[in-house]
């Protein structure tokens, strides 16, 4: 870190902070305590082996987003509690710019959670890409009851079956 915060950019940017292990929530909490904005990406996936247990974990372990200015915050960010430090190339914070913050937002679902996979709509193409139907191509119908499984047309040879299965499985074909 500079001892000279003037020659930092006295515009609000964002910059990607290091947590301490396992203190993301922590670091995001004390962040926003001292008025600084946030950004700390969530994931929801399914348990292995489980399929009605969910695990939230950040999107990028040990990393979270702050918006602030460097000529007046930077110091403070450093040492508030969780931080292990702000992402530097050189002597200077590095930051992100304002559209890259703004494309994983987008991705968030509902729930505020960032979605990683494909969004399907009915009539579109898809192909299997795992399990004993892999590489048999479908139209996305919907999805099913827990929205983990969706419902697919098969067109095979002379036949065509609906069938359920898991939308991790499925690939967008164009």
């Amino acid at each position: 870190m500079s001892s000279n915060p003037r020659q930092f950019d006295d515009e609000p940017r964002w910059y990607v902070i290091h947590t301490k292990p396992k203190q993301e929530s922590r670091a995001d909490y004390n962040l926003r305590a001292w008025q600084v904005e946030t950004f700390f990406p969530l994931l929801k996936e399914r348990s292995r082996g489980s399929r009605s247990t969910y695990v939230v974990k950040p999107l990028f372990s040990r990393y979270l987003f702050a918006r602030f200015r460097a000529s007046e915050l930077l110091h403070k960010v450093y040492y508030t509690r969780g931080v292990q430090s702000v992402v530097n190339f050189g002597e200077h914070p590095c930051h992100v710019e304002d559209e890259c913050i703004e494309l994983m937002k987008s991705r968030r679902d509902q729930d505020g959670f960032v979605r990683l996979r494909d969004e399907f709509n009915a009539g579109d193409r898809v192909m299997i890409c795992n399990g004993p139907l892999r590489n048999l191509l479908g139209i996305f119908e919907g999805n099913y009851r827990d929205a983990e499984r969706v419902s697919i047309l098969l067109a095979a040879v002379g036949y065509q079956s609906r069938v359920v299965i898991e939308r991790e499985f499925l690939r967008k074909v164009s």
